[in-house]
């Protein structure tokens, strides 16, 4: 039985290359929902990246991150990159689309999936093997991310998003170096770090546990044997690990770790680790389930969310109807998932699994892009994801 109407305000940023053409098929579903269940949406599609920066000398129209702060409910990104479009400054063009809205907006966990679907492949050796039955791999990569390596790049964006002169770090000496020098501060704070950490462990009580036994565990991957920022990283988590006495503690040193996540990936439930570390790991990680084209990814803070595929925008592809567009749509339902979690919606969450579920079917009955070893087109796999989720959809909410 359909529920009272629900509206949501979506902003919408393509970006540059295949960001474009894996938005368009989020749209037919975005479309499908909004034709079939009591939820209302109005999208604000915003032209934004290195290409619009290209034609238009902006990275994005002024006001746009005022609108993903104070109007949207949730934000949907494609990608950003293109060969050529860098900023007066040097940077990216784009950055302070996505770098300034994680910042900006204060969205700390960047959340990852890593889940095996029946009916995929992966490549190892060079070939498309399965190895691992698809429960054995379930985990979820909790990354933080406004501090660490990228801090100085991501209050430089947000900076610039919100038309402010541009922050930088001290100039510092370093002893015993000669020539030119580059450098970053990886600054991590005792707040940064309590609240992600404390997002990853309450993360873990709403999940099955490894898949390897079961167990819900916490493991906090990083370089304590070495950095002073992973010191403190590891000491917080260990403080905040009492308060959640049921859960199991555990501990990599991130090049153990990616040794470990690809050898036994089914020991893992949920791993916490500082920026840059979790930027490194999840894309090795993504391999255990197909790819990239499959891994989604959500930027959560307290107020805001913002949802994007984990891969880059691969200009060579772009145009070409190749690219897979699991992972933007995979998006779309980690973005609903969350709608409902925040807004106590639970048609939001049943469309969540919904689409889930006809990713599942669409790989199952082998519509596969070229990544996973087939031929399909992005708009193919597209419709026939959604062809399953309308079906879902009109029995659910008893549409004719």
């Amino acid at each position: 039985m359909a529920s009272r109407m629900t509206s949501y305000t979506l902003a919408l940023l393509p970006g540059d290359g295949i960001g474009r053409d894996v938005m368009a098929e989020a749209e037919k579903v975005l479309s499908v929902i909004e034709q079939l269940t009591p939820i209302s949406l109005t999208i604000n599609k915003i032209p934004c990246g290195g290409q619009h920066y290209l034609d238009t000398g902006e990275e994005w129209p002024e006001g746009s991150f005022e609108f993903c702060r104070d109007e949207a409910d949730a934000i949907l990104l494609g990608a950003v990159g293109w060969p050529g479009a860098i900023t007066e400054d040097g940077d990216l063009a784009g950055g302070s689309v996505i770098l300034g809205l994680r910042s900006g907006l204060d969205l700390y966990a960047n959340v990852r999936p890593i889940r095996l679907y029946e009916g995929v492949r992966h490549k190892i050796h060079g070939e498309f093997r399965q190895i691992w039955k698809p429960g054995m791999v379930d985990m979820l990569i909790i990354r933080e991310n406004t501090e660490g390596l990228y801090h100085s790049l991501l209050r430089r964006s947000a900076d610039k998003a919100q038309g402010r002169d541009s922050w930088e770090p001290h100039t510092m000496d370093f002893p015993g170096l000669e020539g030119e020098v580059a450098w970053d501060p990886r600054p991590i704070s005792r707040h940064g770090s309590e609240r992600v950490i404390r997002y990853a462990f309450d993360a873990a009580q709403r999940r099955n546990g490894a898949p390897g036994d079961g167990k819900t565990r916490v493991t906090c991957v990083d370089k304590s044997n070495v950095t002073r920022g992973c010191q403190l990283f590891n000491r917080i988590y260990h403080e905040i690990a009492e308060d959640y006495p049921d859960t199991e503690t555990d501990h990599a040193y991130i090049d153990a770790f990616c040794m470990w996540v690809v050898r036994n990936p089914e020991w893992f439930d949920v791993v916490v680790t500082p920026n840059m570390f979790g930027d490194i790991s999840t894309d090795l990680a993504s391999v255990l389930q197909g790819g990239m084209g499959i891994a989604a990814s959500a930027n959560l803070g307290d107020e805001h969310g913002m949802f994007e595929p984990v891969h880059g925008s691969a200009p060579k592809y772009t145009g070409q109807n190749i690219t897979n567009p699991m992972a933007m749509i995979n998006s779309v339902s980690l973005m609903f998932d969350w709608l409902g979690e925040t807004n106590n919606a639970a048609d939001c969450k049943v469309i969540a699994d919904f689409i889930d579920k006809a990713v599942t079917e669409t790989l199952m009955g082998g519509i596969l892009t070229y990544d996973l070893g087939g031929t399909a087109k992005t708009s193919e796999v597209g419709d026939a994801i959604v062809g399953v989720l309308e079906t879902l959809l009109r029995k659910h909410f008893a549409v004719a």
